[in-house]
């Protein structure tokens, strides 16, 4: 080429620029290409690239382009780096609050201090393996075992924003390939195999011990809040869910509860919807529903406001939702008091409730398929990975079951 300052082409074949700097001659090229290749309406806008030490470097990248713009790619302009995208990128996602959080405190923590100045181009399948080996040497964040090894499972997590991400920045146009997603082979993301290994042991009542508690804390502790364990015992119902049920849901003619919304850990003077974002109904013993029935009289003694159909049946005595942090203090603190007065029974958490009650019904030989509309879950597999400490339980009742009939047959 010559050393013109401007190398003029045809506007569809675009054009090459040399210009100084300080550390000498530099080339660039411009094109014309569609603001948006989706909907040519838009019309088109300049892109340029500088930079170049030689002509011939500015016509290979332009050449680059052009092939791009013919295949009617995007083109985002500079290239931002990963943590500069990171931000953007998560402040214009639509998601449940909780989901929100975890996403920006695994950028804050694990994706931009190790990867945030690397350039979106720049980030290879290698330096993404070599950063999961070392989040799983090393790379908890949090004050608390700082400098330990992250689980199996909280590394997938990061696999899945950072893939999702790298998604968006395609759509975006800043890369061509996801390298988290389309090379598998060398980056290696924790298998579910692993995550299941190291998942951490469900502990659960049984019959006997559940039984024992309930009876202690009506009995013994007069507790007002032993209907909430009740039900959480007796439905398996999410913490979030109990606190964010209204009277009207509770259909005692059917004896069945609807389960429409939850309570928003993250603003929990709100509610939201449910985990699934699907409304469920589960069918409810009779005695739950009595002590259900003989709550909702305390409440109306109270203030009759406190019993009207729209009221929180779990609600403070000013009818407003009660926090979910508050309800877990508080059952930790009757774990304190029982175990003190039986010396036999283990501690549990609140969603301990709920596992037991799954437990329960597994061991009952009730079908996974009803466990996991009660539960809510999205799906069978879900349910049965969670409580597959239960499936040697359930294949000795098959098969006592299925050697009792066919000796009778």
């Amino acid at each position: 080429m010559s050393d013109k300052k401007t190398k003029h082409r045809r506007r569809g074949k675009g054009s090459i620029q040399k210009y100084k700097t300080k550390a000498g001659d530099r080339w660039r090229f411009q094109i014309w290409v569609p603001i948006d290749p989706d909907d040519p309406s838009l019309g088109e806008k300049k892109f340029s690239r500088g930079g170049f030490k030689t002509d011939d470097d500015a016509d290979d990248a332009m050449q680059e382009a052009l092939q791009k713009r013919r295949n009617q790619e995007k083109f985002a302009g500079k290239v931002p780096t990963i943590g500069t995208y990171a931000e953007n990128w998560v402040a214009g996602l639509k998601l449940a609050d909780s989901t929100l959080k975890g996403y920006r405190k695994i950028i804050r923590n694990h994706i931009t201090p190790q990867l945030g100045e690397i350039k979106l181009d720049k980030l290879t399948a290698t330096r993404v393996a070599r950063h999961y080996r070392q989040l799983e040497e090393g790379g908890r964040a949090d004050k608390v075992g700082k400098g330990q090894p992250l689980s199996a499972n909280t590394v997938h997590k990061i696999h899945v924003v950072l893939g999702a991400m790298l998604d968006a920045a395609i759509e975006d146009g800043h890369i061509r390939d996801n390298p988290v997603k389309q090379k598998k082979k060398t980056v290696k993301a924790p298998k579910s195999s692993e995550i299941r290994a190291q998942r951490p042991e469900i502990v659960t009542w049984t019959g006997s011990q559940l039984n024992t508690f309930l009876a202690w804390n009506r009995d013994e502790r007069q507790d007002e809040l032993f209907p909430l364990w009740r039900l959480f015992a007796y439905t398996g119902m999410r913490r979030s869910e109990a606190l964010a049920l209204r009277w009207r849901d509770i259909d005692t003619k059917n004896r069945r509860i609807s389960i429409r919304r939850a309570v928003n850990t993250e603003d929990w003077q709100q509610t939201k919807l449910t985990k699934t974002y699907n409304a469920r109904v589960i069918d409810v013993d009779d005695d739950t529903l009595q002590i259900l029935a003989s709550y909702k009289v305390k409440r109306a003694e109270l203030s009759f406001q406190l019993a009207k159909a729209d009221a929180y049946v779990f609600g403070d005595d000013e009818g407003q939702l009660r926090s979910p942090d508050a309800i877990t203090s508080r059952w930790s603190r009757r774990l304190d008091w029982l175990t003190a007065a039986h010396a036999d029974i283990h501690r549990v958490t609140v969603k301990g409730l709920r596992h037991t009650h799954a437990t329960q019904l597994l061991e009952r030989g009730t079908h996974p398929k009803v466990v996991q509309e009660r539960l809510g879950h999205t799906t069978i597999t879900t349910t049965m990975n969670i409580y597959s400490h239960v499936t040697p339980t359930m294949q000795r009742s098959a098969i006592d079951e299925l050697a009792r009939q066919l000796s009778e047959a």
